[in-house]
């Protein structure tokens, strides 16, 4: 089978034996596609994983082989998630599910980017899903995305009707202003780049270029969706006395709140990361009643040329990459 792995900083196509059941219980599935999340990036350029690494998390598969106790079956084309919970521990227990140990070990194999991969019992019976007839397979794959947003908005713990600011309009950031929504925020989004401050408002939500935002914005939680220093200005600059920040983003290493900022303020600085099942099922939810709207986000890469997605997406050419692994 053939697999996108790091190689001296860059993903590099290579054959793999297949991977197979070899008796585990779960699902062998032929990856239809995935997403390219900003996470495979980081890790890419950051060094974060070593070298081999078969990166990709956000797939649409249909099942090949199966041995499981679920309702699967043969022929499905399913959805998943890559981390699941114990549901047990201390962390899961103070809804801390990402930071769960047995979250962080579990995952599919080797990776989204590959032709052929094992899906566990687990997944299965935790985060997957039959995937919607009324989404095409590039829409289907913002379900994990998606799912992180909801864990972001439900951290944030708003009132009702509370007035957010989404700083970023990559697709994370019309996912999460579009989440907001959902969950009945007042949305205004901004960007530097003219063409996403367009696309949102398209989407019926208030969005402005960050160099034309009124003065007069007070919002009670601002989303940071971008992780750049000046993103983190506009932030301190629109969140109200007492509101909050929830940073959804990487950001630079030298970066920093000001101390006197937080505590003169009393600003709450939060951080969000990865969805728990129950977001994931609200993120399948408003995906399959289109109430959250995906058509058109992600342009469509073959693997061979997933590492041109990557450097497209850096190079904000593209919104969002969807890399078709079996076509």
């Amino acid at each position: 089978m053939k697999v996108a792995q790091i190689e001296n900083n860059n993903l590099v196509i290579k054959d793999r034996e297949n991977e197979t059941l070899n008796g585990r219980k779960g699902a062998l599935v032929k990856v239809l596609g995935c997403g390219l999340c900003g996470s495979d990036i980081v890790k890419l350029k950051q060094h974060i994983s070593k070298e081999g690494t078969v990166l990709g998390h956000e797939i649409v598969a249909q099942i090949i082989d199966i041995n499981s106790d679920t309702n699967f079956k043969n022929g499905d084309v399913i959805v998943t998630s890559h981390h699941i919970p114990c549901g047990k521990c201390e962390y899961c227990k103070n809804g801390n599910v990402s930071m769960c140990r047995h979250f962080k070990e579990t995952n599919i194999r080797p990776g989204g980017f590959s032709e052929l991969v094992f899906v566990s019992e687990e997944h299965l019976q935790n985060v997957a899903y039959i995937k919607p007839e009324n989404l095409s397979d590039d829409e289907a794959a913002f379900y994990e995305p998606l799912g992180c947003c909801i864990r972001a908005v439900k951290r944030a713990n708003l009132k009702q009707n509370s007035t957010t600011l989404v700083i970023g309009l990559g697709s994370i950031g019309i996912l999460m202003a579009q989440a907001l929504r959902s969950f009945g925020m007042k949305v205004i989004g901004c960007d530097l780049i003219s063409s996403r401050v367009e696309l949102l408002h398209s989407f019926g939500i208030e969005a402005f270029n960050v160099n034309e935002m009124c003065e007069s914005i007070n919002v009670d939680c601002v989303f940071m969706t971008s992780g750049s220093d000046k993103a983190l200005q506009t932030a301190l600059k629109y969140v109200r006395d007492g509101g909050k920040i929830l940073v959804f983003s990487s950001t630079p290493l030298n970066s920093g709140y000001g101390n006197n900022e937080i505590y003169y303020r009393e600003l709450t600085v939060l951080g969000s990361y990865s969805p728990s099942p129950a977001d994931l099922k609200d993120s399948y939810e408003l995906l399959k009643n289109k109430e959250v709207k995906v058509k058109g986000l992600s342009t469509q890469y073959p693997l061979q040329q997933v590492q041109k997605a990557i450097n497209d997406t850096l190079e904000n050419k593209i919104l969002k990459a969807y890399i078709k692994v079996n076509a």
